[in-house]
């Protein structure tokens, strides 16, 4: 950490010193919306679990308790003829101002006069038209819970039938790989928002760029999706930024051994309306480097940058513009003494540097009580440039591949909602994204073989998607939701079009049964489909979309007010899967292969089931804990026509994590917080190894035929943080330490060839990353 870094937070911590030793409180802004149609509802009647605490909501739908003293309390709303709801766990700080939004449902006409149990809305997605297999992800989760780094995508992972790794964060969904998952922000989906992305794997990275600082309550859906999900098969993260504070200048600054953390927000000016949001993340992995696989953190950086702004108007709607981008760079060096080799990469030399950026004005308007406009107008950005040479045994230096990528979408994204009455409402809208792209890969064949050109086009092409969905409750017991979307990819003129369907029966006001259906469809990477054979013809460009149909049953029992169990059985059917003929070869299994050389035919299937459990308890009386479980199946037919494991295949996933806060101090108002996460899985799949010609090439050869019919042992790591929070007048001091595989554990990497031994060995790296970290917020 160079002087101005340390000068820096040196004048921030004695700056917010000057808060006096006065009991801390803070105020909760809030604001109590229309479920269907997103407007505020003005008279609502809202209550806090503090001395009785109530108020009413003025004309536009917002509330505000002053001076609420700093803990942890619960927020009931509630309006005639609407479904009350509780939203549990919030939290008030003394350095911020604590804002939530609140959504109702219109009753049916039936329970319109009758007292109805308020409703705990924490396990259900923000989205009214995904009614199973999706959670809503706080920021305050994002924080707190154990292996979670801040990082969304890693807190994920403790969801049921969700798995990530140590190493990197790609998420795994249900036993389909983390490319097939689709990653929005703010509606528009955007290119792999996690940093160093497609390096290691594609789909996951080593951390998202998204810190939760910026990050508002978003939606994380594993299945049968409302029919506006489109061009996504295995699940979606469906981000939202949330809105700066537009009643006074907030700011917070994060030091940390994985870098620096600043982020401000505020009105624009004293006492207008617009606001802005914004934070920056700077970091060098050099103080953790010896955590991390050998030779890794020397040489990375990363930055991200993310903002919104918000512009309210009397009569035109609301504006926003949002933005997010990221810088990252690595480089690494060979080893120049052929005694220290080891293993391959010894002898390799990388220079990567990653881009990715997403850039958007969105605009609401209400066309009447009953009807808005939601417009989104973005531009997104991903690019890499990588070159990697390797050393032969005369320690000359050869290319061994090339990575330089560019791609640039336009994308309009475009809905009416209606509301339809009592009983529900009605959103139809179009995604229009145009595509441009300009690649070039090549490979060599071997260390000073020929380089082979892979890919090397430039052009546009366009993917073209329309919807329509409703969300129905005729009565109280039910909720229909029905919809379709159509979507048609210009490059190769393949289209699909996709029924969706969700029906919930609420067995009384605490348990509910749901099947859902969804008929789902995702293209490929780019460079897929531009592979060209020897005599440069195109020979994937009619690969067609992966596609699937997935049913879900879901039972959900809300246990009093702080406990929940969610059960829930699925079955995945995929077809029309890329495959090669007479091979065991499928793109279910790729994980990393950018230089694909062979042609697939779109005539593979997947099959994925299984059982998904999950028990937890809210935060109250200071503890939480959840338990998910999964048993599941996750097999593919190639192009040989045999079934077999798909890489991801682990057959079982167990999570158990829990937390303790403890007020401390003088007038108890400070807090000292731990959180702990146990994670056992069924262990990693391999082909087996063709041991004498893998010795013979010095290389790895793996029999294909039996392709991932081997299984590693089961594996079992453990998370842990701890926090000590001081709460002063208009300011707070956080320490702490979150580490990711606190134990210890030796994660698979894969198989290497053994220069000193001469032996096929498994590959493995005891990753771990530890975050002691200072927070100052004011």
């Amino acid at each position: 950490m160079n002087r101005q870094t340390a000068l820096l937070f040196l004048c921030l911590l004695l700056a917010a010193a000057q808060g006096v030793c006065q009991n801390p409180a803070q105020n909760i802004i809030g604001r109590v919306i229309d479920a269907s149609t997103e407007e505020g509802m003005p008279f609502a009647t809202v209550k806090i679990s503090y001395e009785g605490r109530g108020a009413a909501t003025d004309s536009l739908g917002y509330f505000t308790f002053k001076d609420i003293p700093v803990g942890r309390y619960d927020v009931e709303a509630s309006y005639m003829g609407y479904a009350p709801v509780v939203i549990k766990d919030v939290i008030v700080t003394s350095s911020k101002e604590t804002r939530i939004e609140i959504p109702l449902q219109e009753l049916a006409s039936e329970l319109a006069e009758v007292v109805v149990t308020p409703k705990v809305i924490k396990y259900m997605p923000l989205n009214n038209m995904n009614l199973s297999s999706g959670r809503m992800l706080s920021v305050e989760e994002a924080g707190r819970f154990a292996g979670g780094l801040d990082d969304p995508a890693r807190l994920a992972g403790a969801f049921a039938g969700v798995t990530t790794n140590i190493g990197d964060n790609g998420i795994t969904v249900r036993g389909n790989a983390p490319k097939l998952m689709q990653w929005k922000l703010e509606g528009i989906e955007i290119p792999n928002p996690n940093h160093f992305g497609e390096v290691g794997g594609f789909g996951g990275g080593g951390l998202t760029a998204l810190s939760s600082l910026v990050l508002g309550n978003s939606d994380f859906l594993t299945g049968a999706f409302p029919a506006e999900y489109g061009n996504a098969l295995a699940g979606v993260f469906d981000l939202k930024l949330r809105t700066g504070n537009n009643n006074r200048w907030e700011h917070t600054a994060s030091l940390g051994t994985m870098g620096i953390d600043l982020s401000s927000e505020g009105p624009f000016k004293k006492g207008g309306k617009a606001s802005y949001l914004f934070n920056y993340r700077y970091s060098t992995l050099w103080m953790i480097s010896s955590f991390l696989p050998d030779g890794a953190g020397q040489g990375m950086k990363y930055q991200d940058l993310s903002l919104k702004l918000n512009f309210p108007t009397k009569k035109a709607g609301t504006f926003s513009v949002w933005g997010l981008g990221l810088i990252d760079g690595n480089k690494e060096k060979p080893k120049t003494n052929k005694d220290e080799w080891q293993y391959e990469s010894d002898r390799n030399f990388f220079n990567t540097s990653i881009w990715m950026g997403a850039i958007g004005v969105n605009h609401k308007y209400r066309l009447n009580e009953t009807t808005q406009f939601n417009t989104t107008i973005a531009g997104t950005y991903n690019g890499i440039d990588s070159h990697q040479q390797a050393l032969d045994d005369n320690l000359v230096e050869h290319p061994d591949n090339i990575i330089k990528k560019n791609n640039y979408n336009l994308v309009l994204n475009a809905f009416i909602n209606k509301k339809i009455g009592h009983i529900g409402n009605n959103r139809t809208g179009v995604v229009i994204t145009g595509m441009f792209y300009d690649m070039l890969l090549k490979n060599a064949d071997g260390i000073g073989g020929d380089v082979k050109t892979v890919a090397n086009e430039t052009g546009n092409s366009a993917l073209l998607e329309a919807y329509t969905e409703f969300s129905l409750s005729p009565s109280w017991r039910w909720q229909i939701n029905p919809g379709a979307h159509l979507q048609y990819f210009a490059l190769n003129s393949h289209y699909s079009i996709e029924p969706r369907l969700a029906v919930k029966f609420n067995i009384n006001q605490k348990q509910s049964l749901t099947f859902s259906y969804g008929s789902h469809s995702r293209t490929e990477l780019l460079n897929y489909y531009f592979t060209r054979n020897d005599k440069g013809e195109l020979i994937n460009k009619d690969m067609d979309f992966t596609r699937g149909h997935h049913f879900v049953l879901t039972y959900d029992w809300n246990i009093g007010n702080d406990f929940h169990l969610r059960v829930e059985p699925y079955i995945q059917l995929l077809y029309k899967v890329p495959v090669v003929a007479g091979s065991s070869n499928s793109l279910l299994n790729n994980k990393d292969d950018w230089f694909i050389t062979d042609k697939f035919e779109s005539t593979g299937r997947g099959l994925n089931y299984g059982l998904e459990v999950t028990f937890e308890k809210y935060m109250s009386n200071g503890y939480y804990f959840m338990f998910t479980g999964s048993v599941f199946s996750s097999r593919y037919k190639g192009g040989d026509g045999i079934w077999r494991n798909t890489r991801y295949n682990r057959n079982y996933l167990f999570n158990l994590l829990g937390g303790k806060e403890w007020m401390v101090g003088k007038s108890r108002r400070n807090v000292l917080g731990a959180n702990a996460r146990i994670t056992f899985r069924g262990g990693d799949r391999y082909s087996p190894i063709l041991v004498d010609e893998s010795i013979t090439a010095q290389e790895v050869i793996f029999d294909e035929r039996l392709a991932y019919s081997q299984q590693l042992k089961p594996v079992l790591w453990a998370d842990f943080s701890v926090y000590f929070r001081i709460n002063r007048r208009k300011v707070s001091h956080e320490f702490g330490l979150k580490w990711l595989n606190a134990t210890f554990h030796d994660e698979y990497l894969g198989h290497e060839y053994n220069f000193k031994t001469g032996r096929v060995e498994e590959y493995r790296d005891g990753i771990c990353m530890p975050n002691l970290y200072y927070k100052i917020s004011f």
